[in-house]
């Protein structure tokens, strides 16, 4: 069984795999999207931010670099300050 901080710490070195470009938006998007444990030790308002940050990271993919409405290094930058947050509510 894994731990809502084993997760995390998953999703935070899958973070950095994809922005070094060694992972797949998608691989990453699912990989996030299947942490239930993690998503059910936070608050519920933690699972809406990160399912519309999923949802805007899948839609930018669909496109190249920067030439969507969605920065892929902004949502980056999101996904990890999500990724603080939701570590920090964890530790309360």
């Amino acid at each position: 069984m894994t731990t809502a901080s084993t997760e995390l710490d998953t999703l935070s070195q899958g973070l950095l795999a994809l922005r070094a470009g060694h992972l797949r938006v998608a691989d990453w998007s699912a990989q996030a999207r299947g942490q239930q444990t993690l998503l059910d030790a936070l608050p519920p308002r933690y699972g809406e931010v990160l399912l519309g940050l999923l949802d805007r990271l899948e839609s930018s993919a669909l496109f190249a670099e920067e030439s969507c409405s969605f920065s892929q290094v902004d949502l980056f930058d999101s996904l990890q300050m999500w990724l603080d947050k939701a570590r920090a509510q964890l530790a309360r």
